[in-house]
């Protein structure tokens, strides 16, 4: 019976060689060097391939990538050897890696890696498309693993055929699901409309190159919804998207981009043991001898901060509160402070919700915050609550109330009124240490405001000019020595009052072996 049974089996080809070089050749076909026509037309734009990005973020030999073979589900319309060169893994590389390994154990340094290809019917989304994203990010959630997106492409294809089109989608929710529990970031390079512009949108951080446009529909969307013809570079230029806080970090290009993410990563994976800061006496001399003047603020978060490690989001968005990352002694620390150059350092409307999405960004990760305060509070008037300050400046205080990660509040100058309280988590004796420099002074509101408004009797009752002058800046004197800092910390309002060369050595006493850092 086995010997009739063996001659009805079909001739099967058991060549091992060639089964291992069509194999070979199943894979190059997948990879630049079997694709080199599309490649050589991303070049000429200036911008690198899908797998030259991928090959650059991760570590040398560590990505692991699934759903390599896959084609566009449109097996029903085309030849399966054109799906193999034109629908190559159907557009999105799908994998896990380490990135950063150098600096941080194994553990630390794995991540989930996503990145769509343009080249691959630029960039939409597809069956199977959907089928390895959510498969990655389902991943991601399991292992706990952050996240980095290359999110270029054009949104959802029609021209699938093999499956019938549906909405019945998991990706979005599971990647927006993902807030909150593992770092994601996004980057863009070029065209990112529609359901990828949905993604980039949901990341903990947003970077883009000078070379992007970005928007919730593409020009056909647009056209066909009524509402006029657009080129693709009428939409969500990267200026536009800079100024309105969409894009957290603007790269030069592909590989800046790519840079800025690896470091940027960096943060949420622990503390550098090399590190290397300024000459701290330099701090000082950054801060004008008389108040009333303006300052680089920047000048002094580099200075203080280890070299090289101050990472700035959303720079020309919400302006008068400067957010980002920075690192003391290889331990890597939220960052938000005023900046004196913008509406004098008060706090607007949009200054307050872009400091409410960072603050609930660190506490998401337990990432110790340090804030930099130099403010005269909150803006006021007619014009500030037509943008809803009320509401943002209160969610701001909300956000501090909910920080479980460490904060430590250094005051450089002004600590007036509500703002001030909003920069220290809702009270000055919320942080685990509240210092100021020499400089520091403090009030229920700006001094000369609080002149004007308590003394108006005695200002109005002066006949001249030179005398109401001389009148008031008495008493703007005495009001700054009862509010200066040594007065404060004598009242127990703040905790001390530093030698600016010592911030470093505070921040990291303060802090102490946090579990945060680990």
């Amino acid at each position: 019976m086995n010997k009739i049974k063996n001659q009805a089996q079909p001739a099967i080809n058991t060549n091992k060689d060639e089964v291992i070089t069509q194999f070979d050749e199943r894979l190059k076909a997948t990879l630049d060097e079997g694709r080199k026509e599309l490649i050589a037309k991303r070049h000429q734009r200036g911008y690198r391939s899908a797998r030259e990005n991928l090959k650059d973020l991760c570590d040398s030999g560590s990505f692991l990538e699934y759903g390599q073979l896959a084609v566009a589900a449109q097996r029903r319309r085309r030849d399966i050897d054109d799906l193999k060169k034109h629908t190559a893994a159907d557009g999105i590389i799908t994998g896990l890696a380490t990135i950063n390994a150098q600096l941080f154990d194994e553990q630390a340094s794995r991540a989930v890696v996503i990145v769509n290809d343009y080249t691959v019917l630029a960039g939409t989304q597809g069956v199977f498309h959907h089928k390895k994203l959510d498969r990655a990010l389902e991943l991601a959630a399991e292992l706990k693993l952050p996240v980095v997106m290359y999110a270029e492409g054009g949104g959802g294809r029609p021209g699938d055929t093999d499956y019938e089109l549906s909405l019945n989608l998991g990706s979005f929710a599971a990647w927006a699901g993902l807030r909150g529990l593992v770092p994601m970031i996004a980057v863009n390079n070029g065209y990112c409309f529609a359901g990828n512009a949905a993604l980039f949108g949901c990341a903990d951080i947003t970077i883009a190159t000078k070379s992007s446009w970005i928007g919730m529909a593409g020009p056909a969307m647009i056209e066909g919804g009524g509402m006029g013809s657009f080129t693709a570079t009428d939409i969500g230029p990267i200026e536009t998207q800079v100024k309105n806080g969409v894009v957290d970090i603007v790269a030069a290009d592909e590989d800046d981009a790519t840079r800025i993410t690896r470091q940027v990563l960096s943060y949420f994976q622990g503390s550098t043991e090399n590190w290397s800061c300024a000459d701290q006496r330099k701090l000082w001399p950054l801060l004008p001898a008389d108040r009333r003047f303006v300052y680089k603020v920047r000048d002094i978060i580099t200075t203080l901060a280890d070299t090289d490690s101050f990472t700035e989001l959303r720079r020309d968005y919400g302006c008068g509160i400067i957010t980002g990352f920075v690192r003391i002694e290889g331990k890597p620390f939220g960052l938000i402070c005023n900046d004196c150059r913008f509406l004098g350092g008060a706090i607007d409307a949009e200054a307050a919700l872009k400091a409410t999405r960072f603050l609930e960004l660190c506490n998401n990760f337990k990432l110790p915050l340090l804030s930099l305060c130099d403010t005269p509070g909150f803006m006021v008037g007619p014009e500030s609550e037509t943008e809803g300050a009320v509401r943002k400046m209160s969610d701001m205080f909300v956000a501090g109330s909910r920080l479980k990660s460490p904060m430590i509040a250094i005051f450089l100058r002004k600590g007036y009124g509500l703002g001030a309280i909003a920069m220290t988590g809702g009270s000055f004796a919320r942080p685990i240490y509240s210092a100021s420099w020499p400089s520091g002074e403090f009030g229920a509101m700006g001094l000369e405001g609080a002149v004007h408004l308590g003394f108006k009797k005695e200002l109005d009752a002066v006949k001249t000019e030179e005398e109401r002058e001389t009148l008031f800046n008495k008493l703007l004197n005495a009001m700054y020595e009862r509010g200066k800092a040594t007065e404060a910390a004598s009242y127990l309002e703040i905790d001390a009052v530093i030698d600016p060369a010592d911030t470093r050595k505070v921040i990291i006493q303060a802090l102490g072996k946090s579990s945060v850092l680990k």
